[in-house]
């Protein structure tokens, strides 16, 4: 297993990732955050994949080398990929076949797409913390089984940005010219565990409401996989025709609940005139007669769908 990185606590994150891993499966690089940092003759990333069962890749969307400053408070850089040559190593160490998985640590979204179909997953762990090591080795190897889901949107590209899942309608279409289809890599509300969810039976009662009405909302979620594990529930809003213009869906509510295999839960969303209402263009709320579509499920992109109207 490779770790990037010389600093103390990425030693420490080495020291936890050693738990129930033989000593031959485990190696660490250097860091190789920055182009200047590296000698071609001396300090190029060395690494023997040959005795490895597995790789592991620490990429650091900024970083503190010595005294220079790369990334940080009033110091922000404009390319949203990896810095150094972190990339290259992560390419050079997948063009071995060694699996690889790669540790994101960073606090916003990284441009992935010159090397996320050359590797086998990535954990996102944003700043961990003192204990980020032991977190990190936990999911790594099994022990916990993670239940994180994005609160931004990774781009597949930095031309895309802004990009988010609120956007307004408008006369535009949502395609580039050399970027059609799906336009996030990450949508907002995405995220894996070590097994899977189905959802089934979406209810929405009553199907039609006067304004300052509630209407409930229900759905059947099962743990399809082989291990326990959490599924983040959530609910999302679409009020297509409005006085003023409306995103084209919000999040109105989410439910985290833990599922054994085979596990089945019911569960509920209540939406009430507070997640119903809008500032019109007087700066007032109101809540307008119209068709309201609901989507249940795991992301911002995916799950069931229904509707309900106000009267």
């Amino acid at each position: 297993m490779n770790l990037s990185g010389t600093c103390y606590v990425q030693r420490r994150r080495l020291c936890a990732l050693t738990v129930g891993l033989p000593p031959r499966d485990l190696e660490l690089s250097i860091d190789c955050n920055h182009p200047e940092d590296l000698d071609d003759e001396t300090n190029k990333p060395i690494f023997r994949p040959r005795f490895a069962n597995c790789s592991c890749c620490r990429g650091r969307s900024g970083t503190v080398s010595g005294e220079r400053r790369r990334e940080g408070e009033n110091r922000d850089r404009s390319n949203l990929a990896l810095p150094g040559v972190q990339e290259e190593l992560i390419l050079e160490i997948a063009a071995t076949g060694t699996p690889v998985v790669v540790v994101l640590v960073t606090g916003g979204a990284v441009v992935i797409g010159k090397w996320i179909d050359k590797v086998q997953a990535v954990l996102t762990a944003w700043y961990p913390g003192e204990e980020g090591g032991h977190a990190i080795a936990d999911v790594l190897m099994g022990h916990h089984n993670p239940a994180g889901r994005l609160p931004i949107t990774f781009p597949r590209r930095m031309g895309q940005l802004p990009l988010y899942y609120s956007y307004k309608p408008s006369g535009r279409g949502s395609d580039y010219v050399d970027l059609r289809g799906e336009q996030a890599l990450f949508p907002f509300g995405y995220g894996l565990s070590y097994t899977t969810f189905r959802y089934s039976n979406l209810k929405i009662t009553p199907k039609a409401i006067a304004p300052g009405g509630s209407v409930l909302v229900s759905v059947d979620v099962r743990n399809s996989g082989k291990r326990k594990g959490d599924e983040v529930v959530q609910l999302y809003l679409s009020d297509r025709y409005g006085s003023v213009s409306r995103p084209n869906k919000e999040l109105k509510g989410f439910a985290r609940i833990t599922l054994r295999p085979g596990q089945k839960k019911t569960v509920q969303f209540e939406l009430t005139e507070r997640e119903l209402r809008f500032l019109d263009k007087h700066l007032e709320y109101v809540v307008e007669p119209g068709t309201f579509e609901v989507m249940v499920g795991g992301s911002s992109t995916t799950g069931l769908r229904g509707a309900f109207k106000v009267t």
